[in-house]
């Protein structure tokens, strides 16, 4: 079984899913940071693929792009790092998330061929057409046994909504807001009757909430909403205050019980 589809089936609730870019804050840091937040028991991790054109990314996303980029990292040197430790090493599930060209540029065959050798369970594409997903990428990545995770925002149709859930596998990233990334002190009432209008559509897959998770009121309201949610701003940004993932994590859960 798929390990997403595995995660979701044993916890229903509470999952916790961080992002970091690939190649930040350092260019060999990658490994360390998958091992050191599997043994803080994060559930599942969301590594991404730095690009020079993030256009769903805030400021400080982008920056960690930029950097890593500065730093050398590539999409074939990602895999290279990811095959050292994988297999033997990380059990969760792993989501790779990155911009359509550089993976159309690796091709569709190789790129998903090497998610399925390095023990990637997942891939989001924020600007991948739908159509092409179903047409192009969707019959590739069964091939592998590799889930595409599609977003959702407050903008989206209930057709499309449900289009998505009938064609997808794993689970539905349930964007708080029509915006970028980065923090946000809470989720107002129009996100709350957002995250309700969708709960109660009675979708067959799980949810994820992301974007703007970075204190107690958000985590409690993601946790009340969905399945579990997705932090990436506020991790990245204490990686690159600390440079070291343990401190970040640490410091990421006192700010988030504040």
């Amino acid at each position: 079984m798929n390990r997403i589809n595995k995660l979701f089936a044993e916890k229903k609730q509470g999952i916790l899913s961080l992002y970091f870019c690939a190649g930040h804050p350092t260019l060999d840091s990658t490994a360390q940071i998958i091992r050191t937040l599997e043994q803080k028991g994060v559930d599942m991790i969301e590594v991404g693929i730095p690009f020079s054109d993030p256009m769903a990314d805030g400021p400080v996303i982008q920056d960690a792009a930029t950097k890593a980029l500065r730093n050398g990292m590539t999409l074939r040197l990602l895999f290279e790092q990811l095959s050292d430790i994988i297999r033997k090493d990380v059990k969760m599930p792993l989501v790779l998330m990155g911009y359509l060209n550089p993976i159309y540029q690796y091709g569709f065959d190789a790129f998903f061929k090497r998610c399925s050798e390095t023990g990637i369970d997942g891939v989001i594409i924020p600007d991948l057409p739908f159509n092409d997903y179903l047409s192009q990428v969707k019959p590739v990545a069964d091939k592998y046994d590799v889930r595409i995770i599609m977003l959702i925002t407050p903008e989206t149709s209930d057709e499309r909504i449900r289009f998505i859930d009938d064609n997808t596998d794993g689970f539905i990233y349930m964007v708080s807001s029509a915006a970028t990334t980065g923090a946000q002190k809470e989720f107002d009432l129009k996100k709350q009757e957002y995250f309700n209008h969708v709960n109660g559509m009675g979708l067959r897959h799980p949810r994820m909430i992301g974007f703007g998770i970075s204190n107690k009121q958000t985590l409690e309201s993601a946790r009340a909403n969905a399945a579990g949610c997705i932090i990436g701003s506020k991790f990245v940004q204490l990686l690159e205050e600390f440079g070291d993932a343990n401190q970040a994590f640490d410091s990421l859960m006192t700010a988030l019980d504040e």
